[in-house]
C-alpha cells in the first residue's frame, strides 16, 4: 500500500516506523521535519491511503482548510469528542467524506513502545470491512491487527479512557493505593461503557482492545500524557500551568468538557468525567473530589 502520514508528532513519526515496514510510506505535517520520507501536504494527498493523526479538536478545520478529495481511503489515528459540537469523529470526518472509505485505529498504543517496535495489538474499526482488512494487513509484524464494525463503540471508548486515565493520576498523585485505582478503573470502565450503549455501541466492544487495553494502559503509566495531567492537578497545578509543562495534547481536558455538555443536555449519569470536569475547569479540590466519588 501507499500510505501517508498526516502529522508528524510522536505520534505520527511512530506510526510512520510502523507502517514503512511493509508499505511505501511517506509523512508530512504543517512545519517542515528532518526525516527520511517527510513529502509536502501536495504530494501526501496524492496517495491513496491516508493515516490521519490531528487531534480530535482540530480535526473539523483542517479538514476544511487542507484537505483535497483524490478518492484516497483514510485512516482515523485519533482518539476524542468534538467540543463545540458533541461531535464523534467519525461524525466529523463523515462531513468531508463517504464513510465506507473511513476507517480508525484504537487500542493500547503508546507511541514510544511503537517507535521501539515493541508487540501489541491494535483495532481498525469501519463500515467498509474489506477497508478495515485492507488496513490491518499493512500493519507490522509486531502489531497484531483485528478488526471491528462498531464504529461508535471503538469511538467512546477512545475518547472517554482519556479522561478516566486523568482520574487515575489524581488517584496515584494523592496516593490513594493499589485499591483504589483499581477500583477506579472498574467503575471508569462500566461508565464509558454505559455511556456508549446509549448511543447504540456494543457492551463486547469495552471488554475488548480498545476499550479495557487502551484504558488500563493509559490509566496507570507516567508515559500517558492524561495521566500525568491528573498527577499534576493532584499537586495542586492549574490546568493553564499543567498544558503548559505537558507541551503536547491531551485530549482527556477537552473530552472532559464534552462529556460533560452531552451528560448535562441528555440527563446522562457520569460520575467520574462529572469530577474530572470538575477538578480541570472549576478547580475543585482533588480531595473533595474523591470524597463525592466515595460517597
Amino acid at each position: 500500500m501507499k500510505i501517508a502520514i498526516i502529522g508528524a508528532g510522536k505520534w505520527g513519526q511512530a506510526l510512520f516506523h510502523a507502517f514503512k515496514e511493509k508499505n511505501e510510506c511517506v509523512i508530512t505535517s504543517r512545519k517542515h521535519r528532518d526525516i527520511d520520507g517527510f513529502v509536502s501536504l501536495d504530494t501526501a494527498l496524492q496517495c491513496p491511503y491516508l493515516v490521519i493523526t490531528i487531534p480530535a479538536q482540530e480535526a473539523r478545520k483542517w479538514m476544511e482548510e487542507n484537505f483535497k478529495d483524490n478518492g484516497q481511503s483514510i485512516l482515523v489515528a485519533a482518539k476524542g469528542i468534538e467540543i463545540k459540537s458533541g461531535a464523534f469523529l467519525n461524525e466529523v470526518y463523515e462531513s468531508f467524506i463517504d464513510g465506507d472509505r473511513l476507517a480508525f485505529l484504537s487500542g493500547p498504543s503508546f507511541s514510544s513502545e511503537v517507535e521501539k517496535s515493541l508487540p501489541t495489538a491494535l483495532v481498525v474499526s469501519s463500515k467498509n470491512e474489506n477497508l478495515s482488512k485492507q488496513f490491518s494487513k499493512a500493519l507490522p509484524d509486531f502489531i497484531k491487527g483485528y478488526i471491528s464494525s462498531d464504529i461508535v463503540g471503538e469511538e467512546v471508548a477512545g475518547a472517554y479512557k482519556n479522561v478516566i486515565a486523568i482520574a487515575g493520576g489524581v488517584s496515584d498523585g494523592l496516593e490513594l493505593g493499589n485499591n483504589a485505582r483499581a477500583a477506579l478503573l472498574a467503575r471508569g470502565l462500566v461508565e464509558m461503557s454505559r455511556f456508549g450503549q446509549a448511543y447504540g455501541a456494543k457492551s463486547e466492544t469495552f471488554l475488548s482492545l480498545g476499550g479495557a487495553g487502551d484504558l488500563f494502559l493509559t490509566a496507570s503509566s507516567t508515559l500517558s500524557r492524561n495521566y500525568r495531567v491528573g498527577f499534576m492537578l493532584s499537586q495542586g497545578k492549574s490546568l493553564e500551568d499543567i498544558l503548559k509543562e505537558l507541551g503536547e495534547v491531551a485530549e482527556g481536558v477537552a473530552t472532559a468538557k464534552a462529556l460533560y455538555d452531552i451528560a448535562i443536555k441528555n440527563d446522562i449519569y457520569l460520575p467520574i468525567a462529572k469530577q474530572v470536569y470538575d477538578m480541570l475547569f472549576m478547580g475543585k479540590n482533588p480531595r473533595e473530589s474523591v470524597k463525592d466519588l466515595l460517597s
